[in-house]
């Protein structure tokens, strides 16, 4: 296929360019120039007053609570969602396997609608929960990453007693990790440490929840002596989730060994549990991304993600983020946190893209490309989603 006179967010730093063309091939961005001649039996787009960017890469879910939208919105975050005594397990045990796999793939079309094109799912469950996952996924091209987790949980004595991993159960992780992309650890604070560096020695992908809330920084301290981002990075994790009630000196550790950190801004919110420092983050040399988090608390919308981390940010600091920067975190910084080539537009990545319509009626004039995605794009803007150089949403 050939792309003719699109505009374009080039490369990892999305360096705007007007008009350009663009060759994919084989599912990849294959040359992206100006002036490119078709090839005899190329595809030829027209893609003048469009505006390609990178698919969104939302690094953070819990689909697995599609089904429980809005469930309980006045109370803690551990009655909601504590792993053990959360409303939301009940829910989740209590429904039809055949209805949760319905609603998490009603969540998935709606990600490829508004132009993700890889999620990052945490997948309760163990490989029961994975396979769900994975059956919701089955027909539709949207890339979703599984991490999945064994249904094992410490009590604080066990995490004081610091128990070892039990050899019973390291079949049953082996089995795990042979089923899905990764591990999703729940939190520091529901594992004891010598579980958390069994975890570490786990060969694809590794993630973790840590400094969500004020209690759990307390927690940890309370129980072992140690910060909870401490005893996180035990995982030796590819990414951190959250971050809310990380120091400056745990920003600077987790910068320091090449850790990046999704942040869930309207998630904590939500919460009632305080606003991520995404600027303490950049200045520390963090990568930071963005995720979603549980459904059952908000829509899996990028756009309403970027919109809010900058106006809250702004509201917080009273000092703006380059929408260049957020828009990299939805973009960009989400492969790099994988170690995937998705994320950015140039030789060699997947060819994965939105099209956006320049004249639609909220972002004509775009005097700031960058701005105008992230305040004030929407899912309406969207003429066409590509995951894998095919279109799986719209037309061009």
């Amino acid at each position: 296929m050939l792309i003719k006179g699109a505009s374009v967010l080039l490369g990892d730093e999305l360096e705007y360019i007007e008009s350009i063309d663009i060759r994919i091939q084989d599912g990849m961005f294959y040359e992206i120039r100006p002036r490119l001649k078709p090839k005899s039996d190329e595809e030829l787009v027209d893609c003048a007053g469009l505006l390609v960017i990178p698919g969104f890469v939302n690094c953070h879910t819990h689909v697995g609570d599609s089904i429980a939208k809005d469930v309980s919105l006045s109370s803690t975050v551990d009655g909601r969602i504590h792993p053990v005594f959360g409303i939301k397990p009940k829910v989740l045990k209590n429904t039809r396997q055949e209805h949760l796999a319905s609603f998490m793939r009603n969540s998935c079309i709606s990600m490829m609608q508004g132009g993700i094109t890889t999620f990052v799912d945490f997948r309760e469950g163990g490989i029961c929960g994975v396979q769900l996952l994975k059956q919701a996924l089955s027909d539709l091209p949207l890339r979703g990453i599984i991490l999945g987790r064994l249904d094992m949980y410490h009590t604080s004595t066990q995490i004081r007693q610091d128990e070892k991993f039990p050899a019973d159960m390291e079949q049953n992780l082996d089995s795990l990790i042979n089923e899905c992309d990764g591990i999703g650890i729940s939190g520091a604070n529901e594992n004891s440490t010598s579980v958390l560096r069994r975890y570490s020695l786990t060969q694809k992908l590794r993630a973790i929840h840590s400094a969500e809330t004020q209690e759990s920084v307390h927690t940890s301290r309370r129980l072992t002596g140690k910060t909870e981002t401490s005893r996180a990075l035990c995982t030796k994790p590819d990414f951190l989730v959250h971050m809310t009630y990380a120091s400056a000196a745990e920003l600077a550790s987790v910068a320091r060994r090449s850790v990046g950190i999704v942040v869930c801004p309207r998630a904590n919110a939500s919460l009632a549990e305080g606003i991520p420092d995404v600027i303490l983050m950049q200045k520390s040399g963090c990568t930071v991304s963005l995720g979603t988090d549980n459904v059952m608390i908000n829509s899996p919308d990028m756009f309403r993600e970027m919109d809010y981390l900058w106006k809250v940010t702004m509201g917080i600091h009273r000092k703006p983020i380059d929408p260049k920067e957020i828009l990299k975190m939805a973009t960009v910084n989400g492969g790099k946190v994988l170690h995937m080539n998705v994320g950015s537009m140039g030789k060699g990545m997947v060819a994965d893209c939105i099209f956006l319509d320049k004249h639609a009626l909220d972002l004509e004039p775009m005097h700031s490309p960058h701005a105008s995605i992230v305040h004030r794009a929407s899912q309406s803007s969207i003429r066409a989603v590509m995951i894998g150089g095919e279109i799986v949403h719209g037309g061009i």
